[in-house]
């Protein structure tokens, strides 16, 4: 099993204020118009590099042969979807600032490309064809990288307002390097379960999560009357692991950040997830009112300021079992839905840096873990999940179940709430993905996706017992729609024969394909 990161990285030349001031010394206010549609949100790509160094580990087609479903797409195009049609007309006025994203969202008279028009996108199919040709070196050197870091520069929007430029250099791009991680990995009752390490922080806060819901027997309190939206989740079940999530984003956003920079506590994953102290942590939930906010553990000598940040969004999650066994699960993002606004080349650049703790101290002066550095990734939520068998032995045993999800800061509850439906509650792949979104960060407000079908939010919410229930427990609740997009893979057994069943997110455009059964 292995894991490779490919996020994106801060320039050489960034400081720690670098989304904080247009200049550290000569003009502190903020960058124009605003940190994410400045130069300054834009992290050095790396998925490139990312898929350049799994195919050279893995792959079984030639490179050249990756990319002609793409191509054939980007030429012929594709009929815009209910999603990015409100994307594109939510964020108008930004993506208008960029020429390019201009003449590719919107109509000659300036209006929003609408639900089935057919999009599309010769330079996308452009760049490509010269990436299939030669490989991550046609988008990360030469005139592509160019490219980017002119636009990245770009110090005025189309309509003359001002836009403070980056600092990335072709250099930084040439130099970015793809990483091979150790995954994160836990035990959960008889199974193994690993994750994506940091930079990511998904990994470590649903193993977190789970090593305190071990705790407690959550098969007591699974959903009621199971139908295949997953149906109603139970008032304890929902209050306990919301309360788990509450003290495991405490310790995310004191201790996570990117290792290559700033060391875990005990330098390593297992003082975060010794079996111990997430007892010891299992300890401050009280059945019968929430935690609210939670205080991060005491993890010995390390001293970090808290970092709450919890807004990424634009994300893509895909889950794929091979015909030889082999199991991938992906999560890639730009952060925000449409980045950073600026485009080149067919496709839009990251808004990545604000994942950053733009102030590097916290109200108290202490040094916050994902304060940004020159070259350092930023922490993200994003948790693929890889989910095993234990055997009689307690060793790592056959591939069980592979998920993931988009959503942002809430990806860890999303996941969460998936694995827990399936190893506790006995749901199967698509009722736990299409299960209510229910879960916490760390902050009083417990989130009730309302835009499920078992969820009545009428009258504020006061008509639904899983509501009432959480806020006669002391959460207060949101009921907003969620973004997930769940989508898993699950082995199992089928007329005796090993098999494979697939869920995905009715929140979102995914589909499942294949074939049933296992070679």
């Amino acid at each position: 099993m292995q894991s490779y990161d490919g996020r994106e990285s801060a320039p050489a030349a960034a400081t720690v204020n670098y989304l904080r001031y247009i200049d550290d010394v000569t003009n502190q206010t903020v960058p124009r118009p605003n940190a994410r549609a400045s130069g300054r949100s834009i992290g050095t790509i790396g998925v490139p590099r990312l898929i350049e160094a799994v195919q050279r580990d893995h792959g079984k087609l030639a490179w050249k042969d990756f990319f002609g479903d793409a191509i054939a797409l980007s030429t012929n195009g594709f009929k815009i979807g209910g999603r990015l049609a409100a994307a594109i007309s939510s964020n108008a006025a930004s993506l208008k600032r960029d020429p390019e994203a201009t003449a590719y969202f919107f109509n000659a008279d300036g209006t929003p490309k609408a639900l089935g028009t057919v999009l599309t996108n010769p330079a996308y199919a452009q760049s490509l064809t010269l990436m299939a040709a030669n490989g991550a070196d046609a988008i990360m050197t030469g005139s592509i990288a160019v490219d980017i870091v002119a636009k990245i520069a770009v110090s005025a929007a189309t309509d003359g307002t001002p836009t403070t430029p980056g600092k990335t250099t072709v250099a930084d791009l040439a130099a970015y390097q793809a990483k091979l991680r150790d995954p994160v990995c836990t035990t959960y009752r008889a199974y193994y379960v690993c994750g994506m390490g940091p930079p990511t922080s998904g990994g470590i806060t649903v193993a977190s999560a789970l090593g305190i819901l071990e705790n407690f027997n959550l098969a007591l309190n699974k959903p009621t009357a199971i139908d295949l939206e997953g149906d109603h989740p139970t008032v304890l079940g929902v209050h306990l692991i919301s309360e788990a999530e509450r003290l495991a984003y405490a310790d995310r956003d004191k201790y996570v950040a990117d290792t290559d920079f700033v060391p875990l506590p005990g330098n390593s994953v297992n003082t975060l997830l010794n079996k111990l102290y997430l007892q010891s942590r299992a300890g401050l939930i009280n059945f019968g009112t929430s935690i609210g906010t939670a205080q991060a553990g005491n993890l010995g000598p390390v001293s970090f300021g808290v970092d709450t940040i919890t807004v990424e969004h634009g994300t893509n999650q895909f889950t794929i079992v091979d015909s030889d066994g082999s199991v991938l699960t992906a999560t890639t993002t730009v952060e925000s839905s449409m980045g950073s606004f600026h485009m080149t080349h067919g496709f839009l650049l990251n808004n990545q840096l604000t994942d950053f703790s733009a102030t590097p101290t916290d109200a108290n002066s202490a040094l916050i873990a994902n304060r940004l550095a020159p070259n350092k990734r930023p922490r993200s939520s994003m948790a693929p999940t890889l989910i095993f068998r234990m055997n009689a032995d307690g060793s790592r045993g056959d591939f069980f179940m592979a998920t993931g999800s988009p959503g942002g800061g809430t990806i860890p509850q999303y996941v969460l709430k998936t694995v827990v439906g399936v190893l506790d509650w006995g749901l199967d792949a698509q009722q736990s993905s299409g299960l209510v979104d229910f879960g916490a960060s760390n902050n009083p407000t417990t989130t009730v996706g309302g835009e499920h079908p078992n969820v009545d939010i009428t009258n504020n919410g006061n008509n639904d017992p899983l509501i009432t229930g959480l806020r006669a427990l002391g959460h207060t609740v949101s009921t907003a729609a969620q973004a997930s997009g769940v989508n898993s893979i699950i082995r199992v057994q089928s007329n005796g024969a090993p098999a494979l069943a697939g869920g995905t997110d009715p929140r979102r455009e995914g589909v499942v394909l294949g074939d049933l059964f296992l070679p």
